[in-house]
């Protein structure tokens, strides 16, 4: 451990031979490192020579600059560990006063009792340490939040960003997705990938929880899943063999929900797996809203030998699939009250002729609405795909 560095200034010659004498085991084993000036023009010389001076000892009455204009500009230096204890004849209680106001740590009087003063510097150097900890939790702090930043950026970059994302198809179809995360970085994730010509596969997930570990977890569960997915299986079969991959890996319980889907261009059929996630809501051309069935696949990565079923919805011209987390219809009121299954109803029923990005938008005005100042408590993730 450093040693602390303490400055008297006293112009008073004999009291450098005392603090020496007292102090000189903990100078002789490095604990203490002493420094000396005579008044406070002195003493500013030695500290713009020493900034890690943390312990300042200061006589009030000194010539060419007295302790309290020395206080003075001490505190311009804002060093948030420097403690300085003022030192004065006891019928000067006046001065001594007017320093504690002014921020001094402490004070002793003279003659000094060397016994307590060194219990007054042993409080000080607790005090410092205090302080030191406080500024490297605050560095770890900025640094946690800086590399938090470079993570929501990267969770950001792996989502698909591109819209329209098949501008060959764009004739046929529409798509637009966003995920807006309740912290730093969320559990949701969407993706939508082509598979063949005539096929394309699109997924969206909520894995539990929140923050670093969902992000992580997230970024493995979209990899399998598009990994798999891209080989051409069935929506079941994807499903079933991420699951089995990421049973055997999770860690403390990890778990996430999924909707996925593959989508034929040329006919409109969805053939879908839905393994415990929110059901679609199908907005038909004619302004009608259904949600599709509830699912009877659970949850993926809970457990291992699991065979997931898939079924199939056909999509007519002006349909639109409306895919969205649970973050849509549990956002929360300053009432505490949920947004609902019934409000996205009511607001998708008046979007049918509406192009994706322009649904998306309107239902997260419409949440924004409803919540009012409420803090968001969970990720906000929809995926939208409309047959022309």
């Amino acid at each position: 451990m450093a040693a602390i560095k303490i400055l008297s200034v006293d112009d008073e010659a004999p009291l450098e031979l005392l603090m020496k004498q007292y102090f000189r085991r903990k100078i002789r084993n490095g604990e203490y490192e002493f420094y000396f000036a005579h008044n406070g023009l002195e003493a500013l010389a030695i500290l713009y020579q020493n900034p890690d001076i943390e312990i300042i000892l200061s006589d009030i009455n000194m010539p060419e600059m007295d302790g309290l204009t020395l206080l003075a500009k001490v505190n311009e230096m804002r060093n948030p560990a420097l403690r300085v204890i003022m030192v004065s004849a006891y019928g000067d209680m006046k001065n001594i006063r007017q320093a504690m106001n002014n921020g001094a740590f402490d004070f002793a009087t003279k003659p000094i009792d060397m016994d307590d003063l060194n219990v007054t510097i042993e409080k000080a150097i607790e005090q410092i340490k205090f302080v030191h900890e406080s500024q490297k939790e605050h560095s770890q702090l900025e640094s946690l939040k800086k590399d938090l930043t470079t993570a929501r950026d990267i969770q950001q970059y792996i989502l698909p960003q591109v819209f329209p994302p098949f501008p060959e198809d764009s004739d046929k179809l529409d798509i637009y997705a966003t995920m807006q995360a309740a912290k730093d970085i969320g559990g949701d994730f969407y993706d939508f990938f082509r598979i063949d010509d005539d096929h394309i596969a699109l997924v969206i997930a909520d894995v539990c929880g929140k923050g670093i570990p969902a992000a992580l977890f997230m970024a493995v569960s979209r990899t399998i899943i598009r990994s798999k997915g891209a080989s051409g299986v069935s929506t079941a079969e994807c499903i079933t063999s991420s699951n089995r991959l990421l049973a055997a890996y999770s860690i403390d319980g990890m778990f996430l929900t999924a909707f996925y889907a593959i989508y034929n261009t040329k006919t409109g059929v969805v053939t879908y797996c839905n393994a415990g996630h929110n059901p679609p809501h199908l907005l038909k051309a004619n302004g009608t809203v259904e949600e599709l069935p509830m699912s009877g696949n659970i949850i993926i990565g809970a457990f291992e030998d699991l065979e997931y079923k898939e079924n199939t919805l056909q999509l007519e011209h002006g349909d639109t699939l409306v895919m969205f987390t649970d973050g849509v219809t549990e956002a929360m009121s300053p009432t505490f009250e949920e947004y609902g299954g019934n409000r996205l109803d009511n607001i998708l029923g008046q979007l049918a002729a509406a192009d994706c990005q322009k649904i998306i938008e309107s239902v997260k005005a419409d949440i924004t609405t409803f919540v009012e100042d409420a803090e968001q408590s969970d990720d906000i993730t929809m995926l939208v795909l409309k047959r022309k």
